[in-house]
């Protein structure tokens, strides 16, 4: 295989706010020999996510930054191509994460099989993968809804939020969106079945999102921050809780806002209205991960849930991508196709 080329992005400088395109950079470079216990891996499709905009960074977080020159991280689905470990043979398709590259080595640790029978197996990256199983453990280990409560989600066209819409209503509960533009907020109501979906672009957000909400509001997932979170708390009921899984309004943000303190009127309702209010990685579920595959599974396989993926062609086109993701220009789960899905 050292013949092949391997073409890679990598990190080329930290970005100041938003990323842009100078930093990232394609490179090509000879793929690496296998050595004993390794596979080689051809990545099909790449994952894009809002926390990759974190590991750009050097700051202080829950994992290590991605160094400067290092390929950018990512989970991707992948055929193996070569190996020299015994639990993978050549066309085996599996979860890995090699990243933003066209192939990559792995020594087989963190390697998942895909099922044979998986007949979309984008869905490994999306309802089956990582955002389906962010959106299952947030909402029923933190957010706890039970039915007759208000459920509200922002981001909720998202790979995340709408999986937490659609299982909410599995639930019982009812349930109401936050989108951006009117397209993703009729694909909301009318194709995943939320109860409204109010725009965030509207100049009368939080007025909208009052009236959708009657009965205030018994569990706000966080996807977002910013003047969504300021619209959703006005509105939170006694014992509301919040798993806060994304703040992607914040992510390129070089300062702290301007305006007055809030920390002690947020603190003074967390107390008196005995909010739970809980950060969360999605990894700190792990444990629980069998419990999440077998019934997300299960529904899909009935139909009760439904995928959207917003698919791009093309491994030079995942930095221009990203940064639309940023900016919520994607509409469903994105993802990039950087090879076919046979080799052959």
């Amino acid at each position: 295989m050292s013949d092949k080329i391997n073409r890679q992005i990598v990190l080329a400088s930290r970005p100041n706010g938003e990323p842009s395109d100078e930093n990232f950079r394609l490179v090509e470079s000879s793929c690496p020999p296998v050595a004993d216990g390794q596979v080689l891996l051809r990545t099909i499709y790449l994952s894009l996510d809002p926390y990759m905009r974190g590991r750009m960074s050097a700051a202080k977080s829950y994992a290590n930054p991605v160094e400067v020159g290092a390929v950018m991280e990512g989970a991707t689905v992948s055929e193996v191509v070569a190996s020299n470990n015994k639990q993978f043979s050549p066309g085996d398709k599996v979860i890995s994460y090699t990243g933003w590259q066209e192939f990559g080595l792995s020594d087989g640790s963190g390697l998942r099989k895909l099922p044979a029978d998986l007949v979309d197996i984008k869905a490994a990256l999306g309802v089956l993968g990582m955002p389906g199983m962010t959106a299952y453990m947030g909402l029923l280990k933190i957010g706890q809804p039970k039915a007759g409560e208000t459920v509200v989600v922002s981001a909720a066209s998202g790979a995340v939020g709408a999986v937490v819409g659609q299982i909410a209503k599995l639930r019982g509960c009812r349930v109401v969106g936050i989108a951006g533009v009117k397209e993703k907020c009729d694909y909301v109501v009318n194709e995943l079945g939320f109860d409204a979906c109010i725009s965030h672009k509207e100049q009368d957000m939080a007025a909208q999102l009052q009236k959708a909400c009657p009965k205030g509001i018994d569990v706000y997932f966080e996807n977002v921050g910013g003047a969504v979170t300021e619209a959703v708390w006005p509105l939170l009921n006694p014992f509301a809780r919040i798993p806060v899984c994304g703040l992607i309004a914040h992510y390129n943000a070089v300062e702290l806002p301007a305006g007055p303190n809030r920390v002690p009127a947020v603190m003074r309702d967390v107390l008196t209205k005995r909010l739970t209010l809980r950060g969360f990685i999605v990894s700190d579920f792990m444990s629980e991960q069998a419990e999440f595959v077998a019934e997300m599974g299960d529904w899909l396989k009935q139909g009760k849930i439904k995928a959207k993926v917003d698919l791009v062609d093309g491994l030079e086109n995942a930095p221009r991508a990203f940064q639309g993701l940023l900016r919520g220009e994607n509409f469903g789960k994105l993802i990039v196709k950087v090879g076919p899905e046979s080799a052959n």
